[in-house]
C-alpha cells in the first residue's frame, strides 16, 4: 500500500521559514514527479512546487519563486519543502502528492488532475 506522510508544518510569524518534509513507503517514485499542493479555506488546491525524483528537474509557479525550494532524496522516496519569508497569504494546509510521470512540468499538467497519490497533510499558520 503507497502511503505519504508529510510533516514539518507549524505556526510561524511573517518573514519566518519552515521546511516540510514528505516521505513515500510503498512504492518507488525514481523518474516521476513529486509535489507540494496547498488549500486554504474557500480557495482550490494550488501547486506550489514540484520535483522529478532523480532528475533534478523542479517546478515553481510564480507565486512562489524565490521563497520556497523544493528538494529530494531519491534514496529516501522523500521530498522536502523549504519555505522562507513566509507571509499570512502562506496559510494553508500543505499536502505532498505524487505521481505525474511526465517528461517536463508545465502549469497545465501541475494540477491536482495528474497526482494521483496524496498525503494526509500538515498545517502551516502564518502570523502577522
Amino acid at each position: 500500500q503507497v502511503h505519504l506522510v508529510e510533516s514539518g508544518g507549524g505556526s510561524v510569524q511573517s518573514g519566518g521559514s519552515l521546511r516540510l518534509s514528505c516521505s513515500a513507503s510503498g512504492y518507488s517514485y525514481s523518474g516521476k514527479w513529486m509535489g507540494w499542493f496547498r488549500q486554504s479555506p474557500q480557495k482550490p488546491l494550488e501547486g506550489v512546487a514540484a520535483i522529478k525524483l532523480g532528475g533534478n528537474d523542479t517546478y515553481y509557479p510564480d507565486s512562489v519563486k524565490g521563497r520556497f525550494t523544493i528538494s529530494e532524496d531519491n534514496a529516501k522516496n522523500a521530498v522536502y519543502l523549504q519555505m522562507n519569508n513566509l507571509n499570512p497569504e502562506d496559510t494553508a494546509m500543505y499536502y505532498c502528492a505524487a505521481g505525474f510521470s511526465g517528461p517536463y512540468m508545465e502549469a497545465r499538467f501541475f494540477t491536482p488532475t495528474f497526482f494521483n497519490t496524496w498525503g494526509q497533510g500538515t498545517q502551516v499558520t502564518v502570523s502577522s
